[in-house]
C-alpha cells in the first residue's frame, strides 16, 4: 500500500503541520487567518465556522487516525486539523469588529489544549483519531465559552 499522501495532507493541514517549531500554535494561527477573512472579508458570521467545524470533524477523524498510523504514533504533532477543528469552535462566539475576542479565541484555544484541564486529558484516551481530535473539540468549547464571557463583559 503506497502512501496516504492526500490523507496526511487534510491531517497536517495541507503540510502545515510539518513547521519546525511549535506545530500546533501554527496550525491553529492558520486556521484562525482564513476564518478572519471569511467573517471580514465575505460578511459571513463568526458562528458559521463551529458549523465548519462540525463538518470536517468526520474527515479530520479520519484522517488524524490515518496519518497517526502513518507516522507511528498515537498523536503526532503534524497533525494539526485537530487544532483547526478546534480554533473554529473557539471563534464561533466572537464578534465581527471585536480584535480582543479574536486574540482571546487563539490565546485561550491554546492554553486549553496545552493545559487540557477540566478532564480535556482524559479525551485523548479514545481510539484512532477520535482520541486526537476530540481534546482539541473540548479545549475549542472552553476557548469558546471564554470568548463568551470576554462578549459578556463588553470587550
Amino acid at each position: 500500500m503506497g502512501k496516504p499522501t492526500f490523507t496526511v495532507a487534510i491531517a497536517t493541514w495541507f503540510y502545515v503541520g510539518y513547521a519546525p517549531v511549535a506545530p500546533g500554535t501554527v496550525g491553529a494561527i492558520c486556521a484562525w487567518g482564513p476564518a478572519w477573512f471569511v467573517v471580514h472579508g465575505l460578511g459571513f458570521p463568526a458562528w458559521t465556522f463551529a458549523l465548519v467545524a462540525i463538518a470536517i470533524a468526520p474527515i479530520g477523524i479520519w484522517s488524524a487516525g490515518v496519518a497517526s498510523s502513518h507516522f507511528g504514533s498515537r498523536d503526532p504533532s503534524r497533525v494539526v486539523i485537530d487544532e483547526v477543528i478546534g480554533q473554529w469552535i473557539a471563534i464561533a462566539p466572537a464578534a465581527q469588529d471585536s480584535w480582543p475576542q479574536w486574540i482571546a479565541a487563539l490565546v485561550l484555544f491554546r492554553l486549553f489544549d496545552i493545559a487540557k484541564p477540566f478532564g480535556i486529558r482524559r479525551l485523548e484516551a479514545l481510539t484512532g483519531g477520535l482520541g486526537v481530535v476530540a481534546d482539541d473539540v473540548g479545549a475549542g468549547v472552553c476557548a469558546m465559552l471564554g470568548v463568551l464571557l470576554i462578549r459578556w463583559i463588553g470587550f
